[in-house]
């Protein structure tokens, strides 16, 4: 079974966009591999270097409100995918980017603005990470001699197509 999460990085703005995520410029690129290096090339934020370990080393992304607005791209869940990053946790997504990362068999997890601060308030911690078991629908965030564990929603139908692996490997599982 496909294990969902791994260290995280926090990006603590609201309204993070597609071209933020992947640049448009990259767009021509023909496999998903050859945007890897690409991954949230011009999103700006204090302290935040999109070339860092921590961004190349994550497996889990928590954010605010709104994340994925912008153009309808499935290249903006395909740079995550490509680096590791199969979990995306925040307030609320941009339909067509939520949809996209279910079908491609990622985590696309909504949560209170309460339960986002508390997993922001692990951020200055050292080696943070986050287990979800979309089974189970249970995330667990670990890190600076914490720990703790919060329940999720997902739709049934969204809940099958990430743990068939995406939308391709659910039809080929139903049809």
């Amino acid at each position: 079974m496909k294990t969902f999460g791994g260290p995280a990085l926090f990006l603590d703005r609201s309204d993070i966009n597609t071209d933020e995520i992947i640049p448009a410029k990259y767009l021509t690129e023909i496999t998903k591999e050859d945007l890897k290096p690409y991954l949230l090339e011009d999103l700006k934020l204090p302290g935040f270097d999109p070339k860092s370990d921590k961004t190349f080393g994550a497996g889990a992304v928590v954010t605010r409100a709104n994340f994925g607005c912008g153009s309808s791209r499935e290249h903006a869940p395909w740079v995550f995918e490509v680096n590791g990053i199969n979990v995306v946790i925040a307030q609320s997504f941009a339909r067509i980017f939520r949809q996209n990362m279910f079908n491609c068999g990622m985590a696309a997890i909504e949560l209170s603005p309460e339960k986002i601060d508390q997993l922001f308030s692990y951020a200055g911690a050292a080696d943070v990470a986050i287990e979800v078991d979309v089974a189970n629908t249970t995330l667990t965030i670990k890190g600076g001699g914490r720990e703790e564990s919060m329940q999720f929603e997902i739709s049934p139908f969204d809940k099958a197509l990430v743990l068939a692996g995406g939308w391709v490997d659910y039809a080929d599982s139903k049809y």
